[in-house]
């Protein structure tokens, strides 16, 4: 007889399992994965919406210079001596903080139908908005500051970690206010609808298109408290090397940051399953 049949074949050893991925390495994979999904999804696999992203801001910018320095007459801007670069570094700061705190909010709604699955959390949501919408002011920010220095050929001298810093800040008030937004749009939707109307006030008060010095010392007391009138004040302190910006207080900034968005995190661990059922 032959081998095959005295000595049948033993079958092979199993494989041994697979070691699941630790935690980290499973965050880092799953908002990777949301990242790509909010960029088709959000601007699209045309590169219409990138545009869009660039041309919104310069626009703002264009608008303001337009309305400030040719409809009202005025000569010269209150910093330095181009008026798109005053404009640019007050009203993309409050962009940024703007939209990224909108988009964090919105980050359950988003991507409700991958939270039920149990590898995707609610902080991967918000992770991976605050990531990538982040990022895409930064960028923003490089591209049109830069651009109006080539054009109008202003020889800017930045302060890069005071500027970093502002970004940074940004982002965090930004993703605190908008976390907590997220469990209260949710659980209250006529917030959604408050909230708007509350802060539209901002823009006027945010030190956009003027200098906080500049202000009567009554207005100075109550505009002291919006944060992201320090936001302002510290990125023009990084791109005008002669504006101390002494009202800026980053403590604040950064302690109500994170008052807001460890509200926001402990409300969302406890209710946010609920509330997917809810909406």
């Amino acid at each position: 007889m032959s081998d095959s049949l005295t000595h049948p074949q033993r079958p092979a050893p199993p494989a041994p399992p697979r070691r699941p991925p630790n935690g980290l390495f499973r965050m880092v994979r799953t908002v990777a994965a949301l990242i790509l999904r909010e960029i088709a999804t959000t601007y699209g696999r045309s590169p219409g919406g990138y545009v869009w992203a660039l041309a919104d801001p310069i626009l703002g910018v264009a608008l303001l210079t337009l309305v400030f320095q040719h409809a009202l007459g005025n000569t010269n801007p209150l910093l330095g001596t181009s008026f798109p670069l005053f404009y640019a570094s007050g009203y993309l700061p409050f962009q940024m903080y703007h939209d990224i705190s909108n988009k964090t909010a919105q980050s359950l709604r988003f991507s409700r139908p991958l939270l039920a699955y149990p590898a995707v959390t609610f902080v991967d949501a918000l992770i991976a908005r605050l990531i990538l919408n982040g990022v895409l002011h930064v960028i923003v920010f490089t591209v049109l500051v830069g651009g109006i220095a080539i054009v109008q050929r202003i020889p800017l001298v930045l302060d890069v970690g005071v500027v970093l810093h502002a970004l940074g800040l940004t982002v965090l008030l930004g993703g605190g206010i908008g976390t907590l937004n997220c469990f209260l749009i949710m659980r209250f939707p006529v917030w959604e609808r408050a909230w708007s109307i509350l802060t539209r006030p901002l823009f006027l008060m945010s030190g956009i298109f003027f200098t906080y010095e500049l202000m009567p010392s009554v207005v100075r007391d109550v505009l002291w408290w919006n944060p992201v009138l320090h936001l302002v004040g510290l990125m023009r302190r990084g791109i005008y090397g002669v504006y101390p910006a002494d009202y800026v207080n980053e403590g604040y900034v950064v302690t109500l940051s994170l008052i807001l968005l460890v509200s926001g995190l402990l409300l969302l661990w406890r209710r946010y399953r609920d509330l997917l059922e809810m909406a």
